[in-house]
């Protein structure tokens, strides 16, 4: 069939299912059948410049390349062209691939054969395609009609496949997000009613209209999250998702990929292209929460996607334009890491375009009974028994609690409550949890007290809040009476995190 059967082969191809990388190299297969080349290159327009999508015949570095238009004057022409472009043996225009032949790698200056098709779709300028020759004379006898027809198909097969690919791509991104989604709790306590809560609240309405970066800062488990959430919620991206990254629990080795994505090939394992989580949060909001912990070598590429919204994945040198709220929260004080160099300061003004505090929990100790309602009603839904209430007494343990831990330690606690005070009950019976199922320091160190030398020395007249602070302070003691001095060993033995105790003993005035 000679060349009908050639451009028949590129006709069912643009039909088939095939791979966007097999279907580039068949186009080339075809071009070679056609035209005696020794290389052949497919490129794609982007911007002012082109893309190698696939290529024969050249070196691994002409097909890493990007070739801007003013800097090729050839490949210039050929976009310009209404067709065809044979340029003569004895042009002294300098040609992009000289030196770039696997059959001639030598070819740095003398002249050898070269064409070029521009791909049109619909009007527009879409790409290129180019055949080189060692020989000089090797094209001379080409008939145009058959180069005009295998540029239409050409531009018709890099349409076909960029649709496809761009199909492809919504659906990774649905996908990823509907996973990502899958992954997050819709659980999320309410907002307070104390008077640091409501300066908070307006100050989310405020940040929340704007499409500005977002520092929110404060202590362990005060709900830097659900801030924002909130922000999100009310924002103009609030039918797009919060697409969350964790920085604290990226491995230094993977956290490039995980934020900006990367190439097939990149590293080991690494079986396909895949986007990131900025690519995943396109025109939706991306929550880098302790962004205090991203590693210092992968900052400057964080810069350049907040300033100029561009990213690269790892193994690519195609830059990706990324449309993403920012919204980033960390429990350090970033002005002391930028001080010691541990975060650099250009990234943290960036950020801090707009910070918002936190206040922890001993701060807004109003708000202390409606948070409990709140994760008590979370934990009668997930434990599938009767409405859970607090006994007077409880509540008041509550607000007087020091809560180092702030809401995420409220919520365990009442968790845990929950869980002692249902033995018993029937399924739809009204619970209430009383002092002895709240394993605070306080209802501790009742218990304490029974020890042999453990004595409870309280003044029954001092203000609430003080006699629990005391109730605090001799808990601790008589846990490290117990364990010997180890301040690990008394978390344990409270039933508390580690760095938590620190805090309240610090607070307490038992160590600096």
């Amino acid at each position: 069939m000679g060349r009908f059967g050639v451009v028949l082969d590129i006709a069912r191809d643009l039909t088939a299912s095939l791979a966007a990388a097999d279907r580039y190299d068949r186009l080339l297969r075809a071009v070679r059948r056609l035209i005696p080349c020794d290389a052949a290159a497919l490129l794609r327009l982007e911007g002012d410049e082109l893309v190698p999508l696939a290529a024969y015949g050249l070196s691994e570095e002409a097909k890493v390349r990007r070739y801007r238009r003013k800097e090729h004057p050839r490949l210039d022409i050929i976009l310009s062209a209404a067709g065809p472009v044979r340029f003569p043996p004895d042009s002294p225009l300098p040609d992009p691939f000289d030196g770039l032949l696997e059959a001639d790698p030598h070819a740095t200056e003398h002249i050898h054969a070269c064409l070029g098709c521009p791909l049109v779709e619909g009007g527009r300028v879409v790409g290129a395609l180019t055949a080189d020759a060692v020989a000089p004379r090797a094209f001379d006898d080409l008939e145009l009609p058959w180069l005009e027809a295998l540029g239409a198909l050409a531009a018709a097969a890099l349409h076909t496949t960029g649709l496809i690919e761009s199909l492809e791509r919504i659906a990774e991104r649905k996908g990823a997000v509907a996973r990502e989604l899958q992954r997050r709790s819709s659980d999320a306590p309410v907002p307070g009613r104390s008077p640091a809560s409501e300066r908070l609240q307006r100050d989310i309405e405020m940040v929340a209209a704007s499409d500005l970066p977002v520092l929110i800062v404060g202590e362990t488990g005060v709900g830097k999250e659900v801030v924002a959430h909130q922000i999100h919620q009310r924002s103009s991206r609030s039918e797009e998702p919060v697409i969350h990254v964790n920085c604290a629990a990226l491995p230094e080795s993977i956290a490039e990929s995980e934020l900006f994505g990367h190439a097939k090939g990149a590293f080991t394992g690494a079986t396909r292209d895949r986007a990131g989580k900025f690519e995943l949060a396109d025109g939706a909001t991306l929550f880098l929460d302790e962004i205090g912990e991203l590693p210092l070598t992968l900052q400057p590429k964080l810069l350049r996607a907040l300033q100029q919204g561009e990213i690269q994945r790892v193994g690519d040198d195609r830059v990706h334009r990324v449309d993403a709220r920012i919204i980033a929260a960390t429990n350090r004080d970033l002005d002391r890491e930028v001080t010691a160099g541990r975060f650099r300061a250009d990234l943290y003004h960036r950020l801090a375009v707009y910070p918002l505090r936190v206040p922890p929990l001993r701060e807004r100790t109003e708000d202390i009974p409606l948070l409990a309602a709140h994760c008590l009603d979370q934990a009668r839904r997930r434990l599938g028994v009767g409405p859970l209430r607090l006994s007077p007494e409880a509540r008041q343990m509550l607000v007087a609690a020091d809560w180092p831990g702030n809401v995420r330690e409220l919520e365990n606690v009442l968790n845990r409550a929950a869980l002692r005070a249902r033995a018993g009950f029937g399924e739809r019976e009204t619970i209430v949890l009383r002092p002895e199922h709240l394993d605070l320091p306080l209802a501790s160190s009742g218990r304490a007290s029974d020890e042999p030398g453990d004595e409870t020395r309280v003044d029954p007249a001092a203000p609430l809040r003080e006699r629990v602070r005391e109730f605090q302070r001799q808990a601790i003691r008589a846990a490290l009476a117990r364990n010997s001095d180890s301040w690990a060993a008394a978390a344990r033995d409270l039933g508390m995190h580690r760095s938590n105790l620190h805090h309240l003993a610090a607070r307490l005035g038992l160590r600096e």
